[in-house]
């Protein structure tokens, strides 16, 4: 509903305002994608990259590993939430909000702890099981077929793809239409299983399709996570592109910034190939029988809540691993606990506090910034505006991250902000705007509309509605917004280390830095407390938007009766 003429802002200042917010966004975007672009014109780098031995092996290594983790994340997602109804779908990601704060990184660090040939997982078994006295010679993590990469990927994208579902199918409005759709399937003699795949999946499925692309592109371009339990001769694309960049050579540059464009080639094949598969003739022929209930039966046969199965103990068990890593000493193999404590690791941790002021600043400021700038467009742009500028904003989220950051590099070189704090700044904000966006849109779409003719009737602007009613109402969003981007700020890593020059060192860049060496225990130290920052976040911000603070927001929202 449009607000009354009397109060509404002129309409040059609204222009004026949402050109300003599209600048703010778009400028930055697109000149370091036309630059990376740039980069990439070179035909002496493309000959390079094709005849080095090591290309043709990781495309064929990274197409697997993206694609496995991608689809398993997907299909277990898809079964979780089909075994789901709404109120346990609500307990669910409740339950699973801690999990999003656990960054890619810390995640793989701690599983590579877990399931490592030395790993506790097999210390416990040993004594019983294998009888063995020394480590032994496995490929656990960093394993030629990726296998250990799947896991990682796959684990860590289920709770994203079930927040994204629920942001949707827990609105009250699809909500209600749902149940009534799900009790007239059932009366025509459909199962709960059947109703759900044959009502609820077509549906969910167009609204998934930007969340399963932003997975299959991380999945495919990841940097930090297979630095960390990714094969390592050859590594995948995104590796190598980013190892030929971080070279001296400017044609080995050159064929680094080639690669991370054949890397978003290989991103936009594989997103082809998907959205051929699900709009083929064939395949909605079958996903409006009884063929897609069999197949994803069949798939996924294991019912139940599969996130209190397996998730949250595997969750659990990484976290544990690297709280024990953190503050181990002497451990020989095949003890289950270690022969001495040490806590030189957290020292450390406590002596660096550069690294923790860089970590927190960078991701209250960009996550702050991310949702003023997200409450604003929301706030101001109209629907059709909305929906055509979403490609933009979502941008960082399907493109490769060694191809986007490559083009800030070049911008922020341009701009003599490289190697600077506003520098990395910018390049956490453009990461975080996108995440920010997507968890926050949903709040406003299913705000009470009726609420505006009431509040315009008893004579009160706009802006005095939108700040003593519309935003207090909205205190959980806008808490769960802030602490995904600061999350999201945290787990970055390609762009604090290009753009702030090894400046600007954060726990993400510690931690993954430190995992290719010998030191398990500051590694382990510096991956808690990459999930320990957000987790506090989140913490917090589920305290500050708990119901109980709402009773506030209805004596405001009875300031507007007389």
């Amino acid at each position: 509903m449009r607000w009354p003429t009397n109060v509404r802002s002129s309409r040059a200042a609204l222009l004026l305002t949402l050109m300003v917010l599209l600048g703010m966004l778009g400028v930055p975007l697109l000149s370091g994608l036309w630059l990376s672009m740039a980069a990439a014109c070179d035909a002496l780098a493309w000959q390079a990259l094709w005849s080095d031995p090591q290309t043709r092996y990781a495309i064929a290594l990274t197409g697997w590993t993206g694609l496995c983790s991608a689809g398993l994340a997907t299909l277990i997602s898809a079964r979780l939430l089909s075994c789901t109804s709404a109120p346990q779908l609500q307990r669910l990601i409740g339950r699973q909000a801690w999990m999003l704060a656990v960054p890619h990184a810390a995640f793989a660090i701690g599983l590579a702890l877990l399931i490592a040939p030395s790993g506790w997982l097999l210390r416990l078994v040993s004594p019983w099981a294998t009888g063995l006295d020394a480590p032994p010679p496995w490929a656990t993590t960093q394993d030629p077929w990726g296998l250990g990469l799947i896991a990682a990927l796959t684990l860590k994208e289920i709770p994203f793809l079930l927040w994204a579902a629920g942001t949707h199918l827990l609105r009250p409005d699809v909500s209600r239409r749902l149940t009534q759709e799900l009790a007239v399937a059932a009366t025509l003699g459909y199962s709960p299983q059947a109703a759900w795949w044959r009502v609820v999946w077509p549906q969910l499925l167009a609204r998934w399709t930007a969340p399963m692309l932003a997975v299959l592109a991380y999945s495919l371009s990841v940097v930090d996570v297979a630095l960390v339990i990714g094969p390592a001769t050859p590594p995948t694309l995104g590796v190598l592109a980013w190892q030929w960049l971080q070279d001296a050579s400017a044609l080995e540059n050159a064929k680094g910034a080639a690669a991370a464009w054949l890397l978003a080639g290989l991103v936009a094949t594989c997103a082809a190939a998907g959205w051929c598969f699900l709009n083929v003739r064939w395949w909605q022929r079958r996903r409006s029988s009884g063929a897609t209930t069999r197949m994803a039966s069949a798939a996924l046969a294991t019912r139940g809540d599969i996130s209190r199965l397996t998730l949250t103990p595997v969750y659990l068990a990484v976290l544990a691993a690297l709280a024990l890593a953190s503050i181990t000493g002497l451990w020989p193999f095949p003890d289950l606990w270690p022969t001495h404590w040490r806590a030189s690791a957290w020292r450390a941790v406590a002596d660096s506090s550069d690294t923790l002021w860089h970590t927190f600043w960078l991701a209250a400021s960009s996550a702050g910034c991310a949702l003023v700038w997200a409450v604003a467009w929301l706030e101001l742009a109209p629907l059709s505006w909305h929906t055509r500028m979403q490609a933009l904003a979502f941008a960082p989220l399907v493109l490769p991250g060694v191809l986007w950051v490559v083009g800030l590099h070049r911008l922020a070189l341009q701009w003599q902000l490289d190697g600077t704090a506003t520098g990395v700044w910018l390049a956490h904000w453009l990461a975080c705007v996108p995440y920010v966006l997507l968890t926050l849109q949903g709040a406003y779409r299913s705000f009470d509309k009726r609420l505006y003719p009431l509040a315009a009737t008893w004579g009160h602007g706009r802006w005095y509605f939108v700040w003593h009613v519309k935003w207090p109402m909205m205190r959980a969003a806008l808490a769960s917004a802030f602490a995904v981007g600061f999350a999201v700020s945290v787990a970055q890593f390609l762009p604090t280390l290009y753009i702030g020059a090894g400046r600007f060192a954060t726990v993400t860049t510690e931690a993954v830095t430190l995992s290719s060496g010998g030191q398990r225990n500051l590694t382990a130290a510096f991956a808690w407390l990459q999930w320990l920052l957000p987790a506090a976040v989140f913490a917090g911000a589920a305290w500050w938007g708990r119901p109980r603070r709402l009773t506030q927001t209805h004596s405001r929202l009875g300031t507007i009766h007389p």
